[in-house]
């Protein structure tokens, strides 16, 4: 009964969830903004757009503004595609390089509107902006007007490229090409900016020096030519005009009230009409494709009164946003009132509930009372049998312990009798060997006889060399096998044991061939027996696993440093799992069960004892065994014996920067990456789900493309898994660690085993931090925020050399920062110099040298290559006698004036400011 109540409290508290969740639900609408400039005109739009997105209802809108930079426009653009907002609108830095991008979102079915500036594509579903054109032409009048036909004229364009500059000026030139006497003296870029603007002013003044009218094609830029005219005291010598008409302290309207314009002409925002035409599309309503915003010119005669109609019109705009900050409050007032009486319906029903479970409790009481005095009587009976089973388990404990120290001491005994009987053998083989020995001595036997003995002979020398092999394995494993080095001629030792397989070669058919190079010394430092061992058991394998009719074919061949060995043999396949595994000890293949597995094993240790190396290939051909043997001078030869223990070696191996666009594929993101490598799948998505939320998280399911991935990405920390198929976790940390690239990682091991000597392995190899598993995730987001802020201090270098010495860099990026800043120093005079030449000469592509310094100080190349300009320059301001310009291009500048805008900006004053504050 008390079950039976649980569940229907617990369906009634699912029903008023499910009530409460569906009573919320709203339409929703995600409207993504890319802005291509950053300044007042724009800001008037984006307040426009956002206040209209007030009046509708559950509308999400996300402003990106680029600071007139196309690659990371077209970025902000992709990146809404990939989030699938429900409409983008696009206002073009420039029109061709926008265009892509924009053609991607309308064929993907995201409804695009272009606002202000056009793109050279139809592709989009509305145009909402101003006839930039007609507004030219508009000022073409004005001018011919005010100039009465007659009159010289220098214009200030916008940026080179986009289509609002270029459709100004051929408006412009439409209308005053009719007049003749009306004379265009100069059309400058001033990129609209008033810095820009203002340095293209001073080079006019000095050219002409008669200028009737300055036509700007914004305000800021009619600002900036102002400003430089009335420096050299010529401003009521001409006219200024510009483009915008933005109310407000500075701006186009409280300009013409100064007296600093004559005119400005209305270039309209629009941004309420552009979120209206966004609401009729989304909703399905009919809407213009084309929307021209019209134009008005303000003059000293009207321009109290726009600035009178403005502030207003601002005035009523923040009474607006104040009644939806209320409207806000009182929606999230009522949802928690209605939160609160959800809740409290929840409670009075839980409080039903559980009444209701006391009443069945106390119904259900004495029947229990009664059925436990029965259990009491039984648990009594049961604890007696308890104490009885625990003496057996003790008991039997005590045996298991005995058995466990009886079958240690059993396999210890077993050891030493698997070695005891390998040498008992060699007696009765010595007492088999010798009589052989001395019947071929009697000359009186038959030839038949004699052969037979032979045959008797080699086959026991075989079984002793078998019996060897057991025990020479037994030394490998203790470390105490021993090399005895005398000359040795490699030719006719193996001409000579080639002998002793011609039976087994004639019993299956095999063709046999043994090719060498001619006329070549073979003569090296080794040990005969163990060479034997060598020779013999690469033959003895090719006779075993060649089929009837097959062929084998030794070589024996000599290069400038070594003399290789080849043993090939028809007929047999052996995988690439088993190839890179068949040199292990007691390894056998799939198969071939034949054997002990430990002969090539052997060969392997004696070939590494010798200083060479063995490899093995396979194929549908057959197979094909490599042994390569250092030479030697052996006229200094002394006979020694050398005890060396038999080591696995590691072999090194580069990493390989494969799969990396040439082009800069730089993720922009302000929170850091982590990379996840482990061959769990779980695990990697229970690691993910960590981090995610405050990370970019990546992952891999090995160890090779983890690499990758890292040489790709070059994410902030590493999190990797130990025991991995393939590459394991410490091979892979250690190639990390060895690569310019990736050098500076910091990584993180994993394991589920706790040895110490498998943690010295992780920490020898480079690792930052070993976790064993379980692991506390707790333990581990703190770990990596710890290594996060760490590498942070890395950003100090560039700035203050001391601290190379007291951060934990290692030698690879200490080095190669070194070198970047040396190189720089050295080519900084050269205006030319850019991120690909200096990639080139630190030996890296422009995407590696980029990630590389980005991961090491923060910084791109470009911004390091300027704050080592900009330093070097403050550094010769305080120390010589140069002027400005001459310091500019002494550092690469290719301007004084783009110099002293980016010193401006680095030490809050200019260089001129700097040199009359330190006269």
């Amino acid at each position: 009964m008390r079950l039976h109540s649980l569940r229907i409290l617990f369906l009634l508290f699912m029903f008023c969830g499910v009530a409460s969740s569906c009573s919320h639900r709203e339409t929703h609408f995600r409207i993504g903004i890319s802005q291509c400039s950053d300044d007042e005109w724009r800001h008037q739009m984006n307040n426009e757009m956002l206040r209209e997105a007030l009046f509708y209802d559950g509308v999400e809108v996300e402003i990106c503004t680029v600071k007139d930079d196309n690659v990371q426009q077209e970025k902000d653009i992709r990146r809404f595609i990939k989030e699938g907002v429900d409409l983008l609108i696009v206002a073009p830095n420039e029109a061709a390089p926008i265009t892509p991008a924009v053609e991607e979102a309308y064929k993907q079915g995201i409804p695009v509107i272009v606002v202000d500036r056009r793109i050279l594509s139809d592709k989009y579903t509305a145009y909402v902006g101003a006839d930039n054109y007609e507004i030219g032409k508009a000022i073409g009048k004005y001018v011919a007007n005010v100039l009465h036909g007659k009159g010289a004229v220098v214009e200030i364009a916008g940026l080179a490229g986009s289509t609002p500059a270029m459709d100004r000026h051929q408006g412009f030139m439409s209308v005053i090409s009719d007049y003749p006497d009306i004379r265009l003296l100069a059309k400058e870029d001033g990129a609209w900016l008033r810095s820009q603007a203002e340095g293209k002013m001073d080079t006019l003044l000095n050219l002409f020096p008669q200028i009737d009218i300055v036509y700007a094609q914004n305000d800021r830029m009619a600002a900036g030519a102002y400003a430089a005219a009335a420096r050299k005291h010529r401003e009521k010598e001409m006219r200024f005009i510009g483009i915008d008409a933005l109310p407000g302290e500075g701006y186009g309207v409280e300009q013409v009230l100064a007296g600093e314009l004559d005119a400005t002409f209305i270039y309209p925002t629009g941004g309420d009409r552009v979120m209206q035409i966004a609401m009729d599309i989304l909703n399905n309503r009919d809407f213009p494709r084309e929307t021209l915003l019209n134009t008005s010119v303000v003059d000293r005669d009207n321009a109290l009164i726009m600035k009178m109609q403005t502030a207003h019109i601002s005035t009523l705009d923040e009474k607006i946003e104040t009644l939806n900050g209320k409207i806000n409050q009182y929606l999230a007032r009522y949802a928690t009132q209605q939160g609160i009486l959800s809740v409290s319906l929840v409670v009075l029903l839980l409080v039903i509930g559980l009444l209701v479970a006391v009443y069945l409790s106390l119904r259900a009481k004495n029947r229990l009372n009664r059925e436990l005095s029965l259990q009491k009587k039984k648990l009594e009976e049961q604890k007696t049998q308890l104490i009885h089973q625990t003496e057996l388990l003790e008991q039997q404990k005590s045996q298991l312990e005995q058995l466990s120290r009886e079958l240690e001491a059993a396999t210890h005994a077993k050891l030493v009798f698997f070695t005891n009987i390998s040498h008992d053998f060699r007696t009765p083989l010595t007492l088999i060997a010798d009589p052989i020995e001395q019947l071929l001595a009697d000359g009186s036997i038959s030839a038949q006889s004699h052969q037979l003995l032979e045959l008797m002979k080699k086959n026991a020398h075989i079984l002793l060399r078998l019996v060897n092999q057991i025990l020479d394995f037994r030394k490998v494993e203790n470390g105490r096998m021993e090399l005895r080095l005398e000359p040795f001629d490699l030719l006719d030792s193996f001409r000579g044991w080639n002998d002793s397989f011609r039976m087994a070669l004639l019993k299956k058919h095999i063709s046999f061939s043994f090719e060498a190079t001619p006329d070549a010394d073979f003569r090296m430092m080794a040990d005969a027996e163990k060479m034997e061992r060598i020779y013999f058991n690469l033959f003895s394998n090719a006779v075993k696993y060649t089929p009837e009719n097959g062929k084998i074919i030794i070589r024996l061949e000599t290069a400038e440093q070594n003399f290789r060995l080849e043993v090939f043999n028809s007929g047999s396949y052996i995988s690439s799992t088993d190839v890179e595994a068949i040199f292990e000890r007691f390894y056998q293949v799939d198969g071939h069960q034949a054997g002990t597995g430990i002969g090539l094993a052997l060969v392997r240790a004696f070939v590494e004892m010798h200083g060479g190396n063995i490899t093995a290939h396979s194929d549908e051909k057959g197979t094909i065994f490599t042994v390569t043997f250092p030479k030697q001078d052996i006229s200094l030869y002394h006979p020694t014996v050398v005890t060396l223990p038999v080591e696995e070696k590691e072999v090194s191996s580069t990493l390989i920067d494969a799969e990396i666009s040439t082009e800069e594929e730089v993720v922009e993101a302000d929170c850091p990456t982590i990379l996840v490598i482990d061959d769990n799948a779980d695990i990697r998505n229970y690691v993910k789900s960590l981090l995610s939320k405050d990370y970019r998280v990546l992952d891999a399911a090995d160890g090779a493309a983890g690499i990758r991935l890292a040489m790709k990405y070059v994410p902030d920390v590493i999190i990797s898994d130990v025991m991995m198929p393939g590459m394991d976790g410490v091979e892979c940390c250690r190639r990390l660690k060895s690569e310019l690239q990736t050098s500076h990682i910091p990584v993180i091991l994993l394991t589920a085993c706790s040895l110490d000597e498998q943690r010295i392995q992780g920490y020898d190899g480079g690792a930052d931090s070993y976790i064993s598993k379980p692991f506390n995730s707790q333990l581990l987001l703190s770990r990596v925020r710890n290594l996060l802020t760490n590498r942070r201090q890395l950003k100090q270098f560039f700035g203050d050399n001391q601290t190379i010495e007291k951060e934990s860099i290692s030698d690879l990026d200490k080095n190669f920062v070194s070198r970047f800043k040396s190189l720089v120093e050295e080519k900084m005079k050269d205006p030319d110099l850019n991120v690909e030449d200096l990639g080139r000469d630190m030996g890296m592509s422009r995407v590696q040298l980029y990630r590389k310094l980005k991961s090491l100080t923060n910084y791109s190349p470009n911004e390091l290559l300027r704050q080592m300009r900009l330093k070097r320059a403050a550094s010769l301001l305080a120390s010589s006698e140069m002027t400005v310009s001459e310091i500019a291009y002494d550092v690469g500048f290719s301007s004084p004036s783009y110099f002293t805008k980016c010193y401006k900006e680095q030490f809050g004053e200019s260089p001129t400011d700097f040199l009359k504050r330190n006269a």
